[in-house]
């Protein structure tokens, strides 16, 4: 595992397009980190102070509820992942953020983004920009739920996000579509 810069500059330049010493200026605050497969990036009730890009592997979002973790997101390459409302409003995080894989990953802290939009205006329409993506994701994801059944939930990752499937471990999928692991089984069957 290697860290490499281009993949975050293409999904920067996805985003917005930023000009080109804007751009190296975000790279040069970026933090290159590896964590190993079960490394706490956010514990539950920390203030989430970090804005993470996934080079390599993947990182699970999950809350604890009567000692039980319940899945809620899975974040893959090439995605930004953050604990947003924690990031935003400085409350305590209501979920952890772990890795789930051996992972490489840039880490950009709030305060260095806060000083890199201070001076590169063109920064702050990628912020606003990256912001809204983010909230975009997180609809999609509520709206999965609100309008589908487990089971089209499943078919929706068998279609539209495979990586899923091959990569989380059943037991984490079951908890994030809200099944039993066997009835997850029934619809892998099917």
């Amino acid at each position: 595992m290697q860290f490499t810069y281009d993949s975050l500059k293409q999904r920067i330049l996805s985003i917005a397009d930023l000009p080109a010493k804007d751009l190296e200026s975000f790279c040069a605050v970026a933090s290159p980190l590896k964590y190993n497969k079960g490394q706490i990036l956010l514990k539950e009730g920390e203030t989430c102070r970090n804005l993470y890009f996934v080079q390599q592997g993947y990182l699970r979002s999950y809350h604890t509820r009567d000692g039980l973790e319940i899945n809620t997101g899975f974040h893959f390459e090439d995605s930004f992942a953050t604990n947003l409302k924690s990031l935003r409003t400085q409350s305590p995080s209501e979920s952890f953020l772990v890795a789930a894989e051996p992972v490489l990953l840039f880490r950009f802290t709030s305060e260095k983004m806060k000083a890199l939009y201070a001076r590169c205006p063109p920064m702050i329409d990628f912020g606003k920009k990256l912001l809204e993506l983010l909230a975009i994701e997180q609809e999609e994801e509520l709206n999965l739920f609100r309008l589908y059944s487990a089971e089209e939930r499943f078919r929706y990752f068998e279609e539209k996000r495979p990586q899923v499937l091959q990569r989380v471990p059943l037991s984490y999928l079951a908890s994030y579509l809200g099944v039993a692991r066997e009835t997850l089984s029934r619809f892998r069957k099917k």
